[in-house]
């Protein structure tokens, strides 16, 4: 007696990589939207700012 494999049984063992694949992706992808909205929402240092506006009056003078 031959035994038939069912051919979903075949796509679900060729899945599983994929299938931690996209896991992987998905959890990289989330850590870094995290890291970007952290350095988004970081305060801009007061040095920064005063040479913004040091900046902003030498080129409004022209």
């Amino acid at each position: 007696m031959m035994i038939e494999q069912n051919p979903m049984d075949e796509r679900r063992k060729g899945s599983a990589p994929l299938d931690e694949t996209r896991l992987r992706q998905r959890a990289i992808g989330v850590k870094l939207r995290q890291m970007f909205d952290e350095v988004v929402n970081e305060p801009v240092p007061d040095e920064f700012l005063d040479i913004l506006r040091k900046a902003d009056d030498k080129t409004g003078d022209r």
